[in-house]
């Protein structure tokens, strides 16, 4: 009876023995901080001896919320590697890593799908707007096979975890003295590197005061009423305003198009004016106002005040 135990004891080992294609060994960085070389693509985890490799070299990560899908391939590779001690940053980055610890084994994928969805991080504001603070990038391996050198291992749906970009929040210096052209009657404010464009409606900008507590109002539209914010890569001057068309230079880095208005909700210029000299002030107010650029897009606030406008009679 004894002989008959063994036999089947012996009999479970040998199954549970295997060259590797069958036996589940897991892979698992959730809780371990995205880090990124700085003199190259490579992102990476590290845990203790262990590290989770993603040479990113033909991957864009982009500053606008968005979703792409790559493959798996000698651009974009995905390596998991375990060493005889512990790993650190250097050994990952530098072009001569240093002699220890010593890779011990490596897993090297072979096959998937790198799929990367990027979303705005944005702080709330007092008042009530947003500034987008960064772009964070969610990376996920699909179908993807690692080749363990003594087999095959392959994972449905793989989390790699978080990739985040600070990004500087747009200046919005202005000095809100707002100036007018004569032809197209376009209110625009400036400084050196950016511009707050509105091309209002002649309607809202007339010589007359307005009531108490009644002020002029429109809806922002893609024509009446629109909105632009531009950051440029150069200075900008009063030059550049008033033309039929925009001149070449400075060349716009980013442009904001304000979200079309909704009556009594967002989306609203007001217009107070009131006697000043000889002449009168307008000041304009824009409330729940959405900028947008792609799929990103900030909130410039319950109540931005846009700037004040001097005309005469």
């Amino acid at each position: 009876m004894k002989r008959v135990l063994s036999l089947l004891v012996f009999s479970m080992f040998l199954n549970g023995c295997d060259d590797g294609d069958l036996i589940q060994e897991n892979i698992n960085f959730e809780d371990v901080n995205t880090q990124k070389c700085t003199t190259n693509n490579i992102i990476y985890k590290l845990k203790d001896s262990e590290a989770l490799i993603f040479e990113a070299t033909g991957v864009t990560f982009p500053t606008e919320t968005t979703s792409q899908e790559l493959s798996i391939s000698s651009a974009n590779r995905v390596i998991y590697r375990f060493y005889n001690g512990t790993v650190s940053a250097s050994t990952i980055c530098e072009s001569i890593p240093p002699a220890t610890p010593i890779v011990t084994g490596q897993w090297t994928a072979t096959g998937g799908k790198i799929v990367i969805n990027t979303t705005a991080v944005k702080t709330d504001e007092a008042d009530n707007s947003t500034k987008i603070t960064g772009y964070n990038h969610n990376i996920t391996f699909k179908n993807i096979t690692f080749d363990k050198g003594t087999g095959t291992q392959v994972y449905e749906t793989f989390s790699f975890g978080d990739y985040l970009i600070s990004a500087t929040p747009l200046p919005f210096a202005f000095n809100k003295t707002l100036e007018q052209c004569s032809s197209s009657k376009q209110l625009y404010d400036y400084n050196s590197s950016e511009a707050l464009i509105l091309d209002v409606d002649s309607a809202l900008i007339v010589n007359e005061a307005t009531p108490l507590n009644a002020p002029r109002t429109g809806l922002i539209s893609d024509t009446k009423n629109k909105l632009t914010y531009r950051l440029f890569s150069g200075l900008v001057t009063g030059a550049y305003f008033c033309n039929t068309t925009f001149p070449a230079t400075p060349v716009v880095t980013e442009e904001w198009i304000a979200v079309a208005g909704v009556a009594n909700i967002s989306g609203i210029v007001e217009v107070t004016t009131t006697v000043f000299g000889n002449g009168f002030k307008h000041t304009v107010v824009l409330k729940k106002v959405k900028m947008k650029k792609g799929n990103s897009d900030f909130i410039l606030g319950d109540n931005y005040i846009y700037g004040e406008l001097l005309t005469t009679n």
